[in-house]
């Protein structure tokens, strides 16, 4: 992402027709840990509120849905009991993952409503809404409309879930989507990150040569009960806000305002592939009508399936929040976020969510890696140095971290920059990995058996081990923040604030381990796991 002085997050808003799942904690996952990353590449920590105040990352609740109504008097609720009731779900969902969002955004908000209806009015003042016709094709399940051409590629039934689609005719509010045909495709040429991955952007390319057609904004308001939800068209109350477009303007309600209006535009807009078309083509083009300056990236990640399956309600294999809380409680809560950043469908293919891939990445990356790494170290510095970091030659762990090591910082920085989450924790478990090569190689359980001849080169080994492990730890802490802040307590090196990344990864440089610093033994971070246990219930 282009480097600015404020940093804007988001996640999509998500509809509380029902209750959280994988879905969407995997998303808010992927944002959450972009932000952890940028707060400590700035290092401008507030003391008093513990966030960065250059970067922003908000998620929320999309809430205006015709399927809430309806699950709403399936359980005999009014709508916004329903929305309450899912909102706090996804709340909770959300806090349990640990996931540091600065704000959560509920679209049935004044605070968003009354902007929507500023948003519409300066559109409609500039000439891009008009009120027509629309004879066409409806997913009622996805709330979409669908062109002649795509209803029938799709063999008339939802792309997304199969459901038969509903022929509409009816009178809508418009807007004039083909408008901005030529400086949509100017703008995807000159921005060739502004939709990621690569697949992603060669799809919404594809789409688009096949020309736009104006788009419907609203629905009539009718004697049925679930036309009666939602935003109102201005000075039309015959008509209401199409759902989707109430819901993209969240992005931009939440920070147009003169306390957070430097953070526009964002950064980046995390989404999962089956609303890329809304993000990448009409909502950029409604902040071309509105004289806005766009996103950045669009990153629309794949799905999660389940042991080969694709998830489904009828096949009863969701990943619920009460299997996330179970994998989280046998395992610890930063086992499971970095086995659903690094093995997760951020790429264009899906990612199987198995209970054996995640106990072999448990035991390879976490047991086997960064646990037993600091394990064995500080077992070492307790037993040979009294639990003190001894007084080691700086020259030498220098040149070890030259011949070994330098490249794993900015390749973690490059990587996470063009967030590509998993080649940046890849980049810092190689740290790992390197501390774990000098201990076979140079063997230094078997030099401590003579002290006096070999004591130095021991202190020199286990130093330049331990500032290693501290380095790595600093950039493994936004997929894993309570086992790396753990690290940190036990070993007295937990980073300074306000401190960028850079200079807290300068190796043996003013933040790093300290000669007579102690390192307690602690607790192991991860424990092995057993590959022959049945999975958490």
């Amino acid at each position: 992402m282009p480097e600015r002085a404020q940093t804007y997050i988001t996640t999509p808003i998500y509809y509380v027709n029902d209750r959280p799942h994988i879905g969407h904690c995997y998303t808010t996952l992927l944002a959450d840990v972009t932000a952890r990353f940028y707060r400590l590449l700035k290092g401008s920590t507030d003391t008093d509120t513990g966030r960065t105040p250059d970067v922003f990352f908000l998620t929320g609740t999309d809430e205006h849905a015709d399927k809430v109504v309806t699950s709403a008097a399936a359980h005999s609720v009014t709508p916004i009991q329903w929305a309450d009731q899912n909102a706090a779900e996804f709340k909770k969902a959300f806090a349990f993952m640990n996931c540091s969002n600065d704000d959560f955004i509920r679209t049935t908000e004044d605070r968003h409503t009354s902007k929507v209806l500023a948003y519409i009015r300066e559109l409609q003042k500039k000439g891009d809404i008009y009120l027509g016709d629309y004879v066409g094709w409806f997913d009622e399940s996805q709330e979409e409309y669908l062109t002649e051409t795509a209803a029938k590629e799709a063999n008339f039934v939802s792309p997304v879930t199969g459901k038969p689609l509903v022929k509409k005719v009816e009178k809508n509010y418009f807007f004039k989507l083909s408008a901005y045909q030529d400086k949509l495709k100017a703008h995807f040429d000159k921005n060739p990150t502004f939709v990621l991955p690569e697949a992603r952007r060669n799809e919404v390319l594809g789409r688009l040569r096949g020309g736009l057609q104006d788009i419907p904004i609203s629905r009539a308001v009718t004697a049925d009960p679930t036309s009666q939800w939602g935003i109102k068209m201005p000075d039309d109350p015959t008509h209401r806000i199409y759902v989707w477009i109430d819901a993209l303007f969240n992005y931009l309600s939440v920070v147009d305002t003169p306390e957070r209006k430097q953070f526009w535009p964002p950064a980046v807009h995390f989404i999962a592939k089956d609303i890329l078309w809304f993000h990448a083509v009409i909502w950029p083009a409604l902040l071309m009508a509105l004289g806005r300056a766009l996103p950045a990236t669009v990153y629309s990640h794949a799905y999660w399936v389940r042991d080969g399956r694709k998830m489904s309600k009828s096949l009863g294999n969701f990943v619920t929040i009460e299997v996330l809380k179970a994998y989280a409680q046998k395992y610890s809560l930063d086992a499971l976020r970095w086995y659903l950043v690094t093995q997760g469908p951020q790429g264009a293919t899906d990612a199987d969510f198995s209970h054996a891939k995640f106990v072999e990445v448990y035991n390879a990356d976490l047991a086997n890696g960064i646990g037993n790494c600091a394990s064995r170290v500080s077992n070492m510095i307790e037993k040979y140095f009294e639990g003190k970091v001894p007084e080691f030659q700086s020259t030498w762990i220098d040149r070890r971290w030259e011949t070994t090591s330098a490249d794993a910082v900015p390749r973690y920085l490059e990587a996470a920059q063009s967030l590509d989450l998993a080649a940046a924790f890849e980049a810092a478990s190689s740290l790992i990995k390197d501390v774990d090569d000098l201990i076979s190689e140079t063997k230094p359980f078997t030099l401590a058996k003579d002290m006096q001849a070999n004591g130095q080169e021991v202190a020199n080994i286990l130093a330049c081990c331990a500032e290693s492990i501290r380095i790595a730890s600093i950039m493994l802490s936004p997929a894993m923040p309570q086992k790396m802040a753990e690290l940190w307590q036990a070993w007295n090196c937990v980073p300074a604030p306000g401190t960028p990344l850079q200079e807290l990864c300068a190796f043996n440089g003013p933040h790093a381990i300290k000669p007579g610093q102690r390192i307690a033994k602690g607790a192991a971070l991860f424990m092995r796991a057993d590959p022959a246990e049945t999975p958490p219930a």
